[in-house]
């Protein structure tokens, strides 16, 4: 027991010292900023190792805001829109359990539940008796409204952006084909070719920056193995439906090449009322137009 306690607490100590070492290389300084601002909480019954502490940014004063970053990502995601945000709100942007810079403990389990009981214990950690807003970009999006659906009175406002799996079913990835999924996913030329079908203007988006922080938390232990658990477990889908009680907006990216069409027609149905459209975006509205994205959020603020 305390050897796979020791084991535990040394991938812990391994993430905090492979972070040390990346700083310094970061190429975005709004990215290299939000590590300045790293702290790493205590979630009780999160993880099989008591001693794991989980990687979360809290930075600014005012309102509360917890931001939910997308699918195989980290809380990097969000650096272009920190800035715009922080002066009138405190922002919390944890890695997603299985993802980014989270420590994947022996005997840890991933998929859509273990997700769900770890945002829940990150909004119970920070609302306390002070319901806050919920910001959601792709695979975020949907756990957000999901979150929302189970926390009523917790979550006061909902935005997502360019939301992933609010329709559709995905399959379960048996092995061995989801570590052989998750193995192609970490190829440099894989990791290139997503991000730049991610932004609207790759040619002008993306460069050195944009693909050292796409790729930056693929040396964390565990991270092959914790996403092909992922798949097999059938990811995010299908959580759109019953729509939050909580006043809610929706920006699509004009020209998202992410999310399926069929997708993206059955969310402009359930949906249309709520949605805005990025018309310079592609699949990152809150990286490549954030002045409307934190417009966004204060208008949902004005309309509480």
């Amino acid at each position: 027991m305390n050897q796979k306690l020791n084991k535990n607490i040394d991938k812990t100590n391994a993430i905090k010292s492979y972070i040390n070492e990346i700083r310094d290389q970061i190429i975005d300084k709004q990215a290299s900023k939000l590590f300045d601002d790293l702290k790493w909480i205590q979630l009780k019954d999160i993880s099989p190792c008591e001693s794991d502490l989980f990687p979360t940014v809290i930075t600014g004063k005012g309102e509360k805001i917890l931001l939910i970053h997308g699918f195989d990502s980290c809380f990097l995601e969000y650096r272009r829109l920190t800035p715009f945000l922080k002066n009138n709100n405190k922002l919390i942007i944890p890695d997603l359990y299985g993802f980014g810079f989270c420590p994947r403990s022996n005997g840890s389990k991933y998929g859509f539940k273990y997700l769900m009981k770890h945002l829940n214990s990150v909004l119970d950690y920070f609302s306390k008796n002070q319901p806050i807003g919920v910001i959601g970009a792709s695979m975020g999006g949907a756990l957000a409204l999901e979150l929302a659906r189970q926390n009523p009175k917790k979550i006061n406002k909902l935005l997502l952006l360019s939301p992933a799996g609010l329709a559709g079913k995905n399959p379960k990835i048996p092995w061995p084909f989801n570590h052989l999924g998750a193995f192609f996913l970490g190829q440099p030329f894989v990791r290139r070719g997503l991000c730049k079908q991610a932004f609207a203007d790759p040619t002008n988006s993306v460069g050195p920056a944009e693909e050292q922080i796409a790729s930056i938390h693929l040396k964390v232990p565990g991270w092959q193995s914790s996403l092909a658990d992922f798949a097999a477990d059938g990811g995010v889908s299908d959580c759109g439906l019953p729509k939050p009680t909580q006043p809610l907006k929706i920006i699509l990216g004009k020209h998202d090449r992410i999310i399926p069409k069929n997708e993206k027609e059955e969310t402009k149905r359930t949906y249309n009322s709520y949605i805005e459209i990025a018309t310079k975006s592609g699949h990152l509205p809150h990286l490549e137009e954030p002045k409307l994205v934190s417009e966004a959020w204060e208008k949902l603020n004005k309309s509480k």
